[in-house]
């Protein structure tokens, strides 16, 4: 999807659009040019003068009039401390590096000594990983929010933790159990084992906790679980729209009645509102939804997403 073309594109306006497309996203000069109307030889002309100026260095310091807007009214609507809204492409996995990239910007500013950072999964809350500055942090921990996979995989909470620990030079803490138990009874028993009970107090106490989510289409990857895919039509029926840290929620955000959430590992999303600095970080139209329901319950206080999502969001919320 491209930019609205009923929004006129100023000179810096184009600058910072080619910017980033150019050197976050990893478009070509051709695709540019064809998704912004102009000459390819102009695309090429700008993308080396951004770099020659100044603009781009590690970070693009143009601001698109048009993302700012949606940041400020999604901050008023849903009472958010931060939002970060990068231009929409229809890659999706050109979308997870943009993304990724702006969300490990709005970490860097709040990441800091002392802290606890709790993290739980997804495809492009560990690109956002990757892309963090790498440092050593003085008394930093990393913590799970929700039980693992018994396989390695870029959603595996025990790969993303172990990551961003080694990003900051940080102790970590597993939940070392796995994310959804074979009955209500494991579950209990598993939540009396004092390490998983450690961890799990460390997360609800954590400084910073960074989330995705999914939704119920075949794209999330959550339904690579047997007894998640198994159970996809009976979720959808019962009013399941995605998940956020395993739990499966309605429109309204709510945790509906079925017998997975009673059998995740998982923090409940509900105790993110009491940590200061809860970050979803989660873009793609097939996620709105489920975005939407997540900002409706207040779940999290700061929001990381693409263009066409948070256009969406402000239309829906009127």
């Amino acid at each position: 999807m491209s930019y609205d073309e009923s929004i006129p594109l100023s000179s810096e306006q184009l600058r910072a659009r080619i910017a980033w497309y150019y050197y976050v996203a990893g478009l070509t000069q051709q695709e540019i040019s064809d998704r912004l109307g102009i000459a390819r030889a102009r695309v090429n002309k700008i993308a080396g003068q951004l770099r020659a100026d100044g603009s781009v260095v590690v970070e693009i310091r143009l601001p698109l009039v048009s993302c700012v807007e949606l940041e400020e009214k999604l901050k008023e609507t849903f009472g958010l401390k931060s939002v970060t809204v990068v231009p929409t492409v229809g890659d999706d996995d050109q979308q997870r590096r943009m993304i990724g990239a702006a969300a490990s910007s709005l970490l860097d500013t709040l990441i800091t000594d002392g802290q606890c950072i709790s993290v739980g999964w997804g495809r492009t809350l560990s690109t956002s990983i990757k892309q963090l500055r790498a440092r050593q942090l003085k008394d930093c921990s990393v913590v799970s929010l929700m039980g693992g996979l018994a396989h390695g995989s870029e959603m595996n909470t025990f790969e993303v933790s172990t990551e961003l620990a080694k990003t900051l030079g940080a102790d970590c803490y597993y939940v070392t159990a796995p994310i959804y138990c074979p009955s209500i009874e494991n579950r209990e028993i598993l939540l009396t084992h004092s390490g998983v009970n450690e961890v799990m107090e460390r997360a609800r106490k954590s400084d910073v906790a960074i989330v995705s989510c999914g939704d119920m289409s075949l794209r999330t990857k959550l339904i690579g679980i047997d007894s998640v895919y198994q159970r996809l039509p009976e979720l959808a029926n019962i009013g399941a729209i995605g998940e956020m840290l395993g739990t499966f929620l309605d429109a309204s955000g709510a945790p509906i009645d079925h017998v997975l959430n009673h059998t995740v590992i998982a923090m409940p999303p509900a105790y993110l509102k009491a940590i200061p600095h809860s970050i979803l970080i989660s873009g793609g139209m097939y996620k709105a939804d489920i975005i939407q329901a997540i900002l409706s319950a207040g779940y999290v206080n700061c929001l990381v997403t693409d263009e066409a999502v948070a256009q969406r969001l402000v239309v829906q919320s009127r």
